[in-house]
């Protein structure tokens, strides 16, 4: 078995997976639906559900939606598998995007819907409603386009 490899990173996504999932069964448990309570002029506490996926996009395609994050976890895994372990920076955005669609997958599989809550807006303009898990997603995704583009210099 290969041992020089980022599956060590998985900690890190399981990480991500216990601090989303703990958090909406928080909101769950202590706030009603569409319950608000604004923190900041511009950041609330907001409990929506959200059928589809990014922006309510797919909108009822729960199982659709389940079996692309699922295809995504494992595709994620074996490239964690196929990395060496010094790749840090592309392992650490994997397992960030890796725990964030767990944590979407686990809530379509237990709820049928996602739990969204960070609540963001400036005036008029709202931004779409979103959860840990989603920061951990559009994190890791931008880590990873970074990390394609910081690569180690080559030494013969």
């Amino acid at each position: 078995m290969k041992k020089d490899n980022g599956l060590y990173w998985l900690l890190l996504a399981v990480v991500v997976f216990v601090i989303d999932i703990a958090s909406k069964f928080w909101i769950v448990k202590n706030f009603f639906l569409f319950e608000s309570v604004n923190l900041l002029p511009f950041f609330s506490i907001t409990y929506v559900r959200n059928i589809g996926a990014a922006f309510s996009i797919f909108e009822g395609q729960r199982w659709i939606l389940a079996a692309i994050a699922f295809i995504v976890s494992t595709v994620i895994v074996y490239m964690l598998y196929r990395n060496k372990h010094k790749q840090k920076l592309e392992n650490f955005s994997l397992a960030l995007i890796l725990g964030g669609a767990l944590g979407n997958l686990f809530d379509r599989l237990y709820h049928g819907f996602v739990v969204d809550f960070l609540d963001v807006n400036f005036g008029d303009w709202h931004y779409p409603t979103f959860n840990i898990a989603d920061c951990a997603i559009c994190l890791g995704i931008g880590v990873f386009i970074l990390s394609n583009y910081v690569k180690p210099k080559k030494t013969d």
